[in-house]
């Protein structure tokens, strides 16, 4: 008789090897292996058909083109007052105060909801329901943000942005299980390093088209609140479009989850508690360290770099805005790349520490020569393209499936708090200390995500290696621990 499960097994994180067999092995409970690989009947009709058999590489892209685009409408819309800040402040008569409330309503509720959120997938929700759900919430409050401007209503607007700041990070932790569950294995750095990308697609987009619009808007005879009203409803439609694909992929999901027999519940019947934080190993925390101490040195810089360009380099505005922007456009083309050769190399926590390294690099050359600036910002982009696709999927690596959705929660929690702060002391160092001692300060984050990195090393290497293994010797590791399990 087999022996049953203990706790340390039913614990285990994802741990996927490549494989081509159509037959689950004795240790698939464990490993996660083998349901999701391969149909174990014939198919007939549309099965037959790449575009319609789930195990087909079609039928994943088509499942992953809809993953990047549930989270479209989120980032086109998050900066809709961004991209008019000028007309926003002119037509709804508001301060530079109001206006950054715009930005701080979103992110302050998120330190604690967007936990709450991701433990809801894991044990309420499941993540086929929760992104709906989560994308309607994001929907809705677009819908009242719109409305608000339409009939000047600061405080609706307000209370949009608050609902849509729920809604969109909880869809952010959504899309992260949702792309574990699909691409666990070798392909996992190369989606996240994809959804990051669309990510990017998103803002810039918005960046370029909503001043058209609103000119185009206006031209039919539309005026000040009225005019930016009806601008923002038709940015809602990027929701709209978001939400049916949020509804499609939920179907597809569900079909996958039948014709593959895929078993989503966990092991032993374990289900997440808010207790299991406790059980976290210290190679997730450096994670979540690294998500505030590496992003508040890209994030808030980008934010405020517009003014440190014209300073020190003499730029126009319009050669400033274009610099800072750099980081994002870089982003957006190599993201995908680099997943993909993650994906190939393995060693993610390599790439972490690299990353990290590079940006140190980048961030000293802009406090400390006179360099072209465009050199720092595209190699800004491209550690920040690296980081990016390396570090997330170690979350699938280090915690158990079912807690992912409260591990992701976690982490952009965490991730929230330190851009709310942060970015206010940014602020203040540049009032008091200028950007000089910007620059420092962001290094000194650096340097602390850094010494996170070397933790996760030193740790990792001193317990089973894997997050820094190749993927053969993840497979080798993963089929060894099936080889332990059968001989009992």
């Amino acid at each position: 008789m087999p022996r049953l499960y203990d706790d340390d097994e039913a614990r285990r994180p994802i741990l996927q090897p490549d494989t081509d067999s159509e037959e689950p092995t004795s240790g698939s409970r464990i490993i996660r292996q083998s349901d999701d690989d391969e149909l174990s009947q014939g198919r007939t009709g549309c099965g037959t058909s790449a575009c319609c058999n789930p195990t087909s590489a079609l039928h994943r892209f088509m499942a992953l083109i809809l993953m990047c685009l549930v989270g479209f409408g989120s980032y086109f819309c998050y900066d809709n007052p961004g991209a008019l800040q000028d007309k926003f402040k002119s037509d709804l008569d508001l301060s530079t105060t109001q206006f950054v409330w715009l930005y701080s309503i979103y992110s302050w509720p998120n330190v604690i909801l967007c936990f709450i959120g991701g433990f809801l997938i894991d044990r309420v929700f499941g993540i086929r329901l929760g992104t709906i759900i989560y994308m309607f919430i994001l929907l809705i409050g677009q819908l009242i943000f719109a409305t608000g401007g339409l009939i000047n209503q600061f405080w609706l607007m307000i209370l949009g942005r608050f609902l849509f700041g729920i809604g969109a990070e909880s869809l952010a932790v959504a899309q992260n299980n949702y792309a574990v569950l699909w691409f666990k294995g070798k392909e996992l750095n190369m989606v996240f390093g994809l959804q990051l990308s669309f990510a990017r697609v998103g803002s810039t987009v918005n960046f370029l088209v909503m001043v058209p619009v609103y000119n185009y808007v206006r031209g039919l005879g539309y005026e000040g609140h009225q005019c930016m009203g009806v601008v923002l409803l038709i940015a809602t439609l990027t929701c709209v479009m978001s939400m049916l694909c949020a509804l499609v992929l939920g179907w597809m999901d569900k079909r996958a989850a039948r014709i593959l027999k895929r078993n989503d519940n966990p092991p032993n019947g374990e289900v997440a508690k808010l207790s299991d934080i406790s059980t976290f190993k210290v190679t997730f925390w450096m994670v979540t360290v690294i998500c505030v101490a590496y992003y508040v040195a890209i994030f808030p810089f980008i934010a405020l770099g517009k003014v440190f360009f014209m300073r020190k380099f003499g730029f126009t505005p319009e050669d400033a805005n274009t610099v800072n922007s750099i980081v994002y456009i870089v982003a957006g083309v190599a993201s995908p790349i680099f997943g993909l050769i993650v994906d190939r190399t393995g060693r993610n926590v390599l790439w972490v520490f690299l990353s990290i390294v590079v940006t140190m690099v980048a961030h000293g050359l802009l406090a400390f020569t006179f360099y072209n600036p465009y050199i720092a910002m595209i190699t800004m982009g491209l550690a920040y393209s690296m980081l990016a696709s390396s570090l997330w999927p170690l979350v699938a690596l280090i915690v158990p499936e079912y807690q992912l959705g409260t591990a992701y929660g976690i982490c952009q929690s965490v991730q929230n708090l330190g851009l709310a702060v942060i970015s206010m002391f940014s602020g203040l160092i540049v009032d008091e200390g200028g950007y000089f001692m910007l620059e420092i300060f962001f290094i000194g984050w650096l340097v602390i995500s850094l010494i996170a990195t070397i933790v996760i090393w030193l740790y990792n290497s001193n317990n089973n290696g894997v997050l820094n293994m190749s993927p053969s010797e993840r497979d080798s590791h993963a089929n060894k621990l099936v080889g332990e399990y059968e001989s009992f």
